[in-house]
């Protein structure tokens, strides 16, 4: 066992992520990294959030607070707001005191905010993480009184560390963009329209490749969502262009690494896989994100020469057929994009969120 794990193994963590999976998946691969480095991990969750499915299934014990977002919500909802997170805070404070963590460690999402509270009154070193290009209420709130700030993108909070964003340990380890866009085989795009689907993306995308060259379409692979796998599937038929449309992709690594060009949203998590697994992307930011923060996301790629940004609004099939065109014809352009993402990719996040950790327990001995 290393130094690290000896420092970490008689060490106990609380994690706090939640509602989506761009909070609860990094979250994930840093708890994984701590549990490896002897470290005991416990989370701090919602029942109603992806954290209620993914976190047990990780084998991480899960400690559940009732909170709920209060943004856009109306009158009602403000006015309920002070007793609601009083409540939270005093549920979060027992489940501290229960846990006795050494350090809790925020990456947004509702539990986070009653949680960070109750480890500070508890006088339990608070680190914060902030995925996204514009941080959440939540953290930005968190940030004033956390012992140690992160972040993914840059600038998103006052005094924070950039260290990327987390992602999967397949995904990082993918081979070099030459490896696989260099080759003379047919291109290959993925079209991921979010887990719950795009409805934009998931219309115009067959569209918009029926008005390329037979030649020129690429081999595709479309993950539309449960819910619109019928009408993406159907669309792809109608305009008479051959695709495998899938709900759900489980193993993203092999799909990254088959993938020459990806079209998509702009999570947070999604831009920090792209640029880790250095691929080229066609990003169309959710329009109706709070503080338009996918817009950001993508932008701080599209300026490192990695992605082309394309507003949702401004998008139609003919537009995206004639980008997709000037992309698929040009093999090195693919490279050149993929090698852009790659080299600004914070492929080492876990491990500075990890060193992070130790730097805060050796501070708070």
């Amino acid at each position: 066992m290393s130094e690290v794990n000896k420092r970490f193994s008689d060490k106990k963590f609380l994690l706090m992520a939640g509602g989506t999976g761009g909070h609860v998946f990094p979250a994930l691969a840093v708890a994984k990294a701590l549990q490896e480095q002897g470290a005991t991990v416990e989370w701090l969750g919602t029942q109603r959030g992806i954290e209620s499915r993914l976190v047990p299934s990780a084998n991480i014990p899960l400690h559940c607070i009732k909170v709920e977002g209060i943004r856009g919500k109306g009158k009602l909802a403000l006015l309920k707001a002070p007793l609601q997170i009083i409540r939270a805070i005093a549920q979060a404070r027992v489940v501290v005191k229960k846990v006795k963590p050494d350090a809790v460690l925020g990456f947004g999402g509702f539990a986070t905010g009653p949680g960070g509270v109750a480890a500070r009154l508890g006088g339990v070193p608070l680190i914060i993480h902030e995925q996204n290009a514009v941080a959440g209420t939540t953290n930005r709130l968190l940030a004033r009184i956390s012992n140690r700030v992160l972040e993914a993108f840059p600038c998103s909070l006052p005094g924070a560390r950039q260290v990327g964003n987390p992602v999967r340990r397949e995904i990082v380890e993918l081979p070099e963009p030459e490896a696989r866009i260099g080759s003379e085989a047919s291109l290959r795009l993925l079209v991921l329209g979010g887990s719950l689907g795009a409805v934009a993306i998931n219309e115009l995308v067959p569209k918009a490749i029926a008005l390329l060259e037979p030649a020129l379409r690429p081999t595709v692979v479309h993950q539309a969502g449960e819910r619109h796998l019928q009408i993406a599937d159907e669309a792809y038929q109608k305009a008479g262009v051959k695709a495998e449309v899938v709900p759900f992709i489980a193993n993203m690594a092999e799909a990254y690494s088959s993938a020459d060009l990806i079209i998509c949203r702009s999570g947070a998590l999604t831009v920090s896989e792209i640029a880790a697994a250095g691929i080229g992307a066609v990003m169309v930011p959710y329009p109706y994100a709070i503080d338009d923060h996918q817009t950001r996301n993508g932008e701080w790629l599209q300026k490192a020469g990695g992605a082309i940004v394309m507003q949702q609004s401004a998008m139609d099939e003919k537009k995206l057929s004639e980008l997709l065109q000037s992309l698929l014809s040009d093999r090195k352009k693919l490279l050149i994009m993929a090698n852009a993402a790659r080299q600004v990719a914070k492929i080492d996040a876990t491990e500075q969120v990890i060193s992070a950790c130790g730097e805060e327990l050796a501070l708070a001995r």
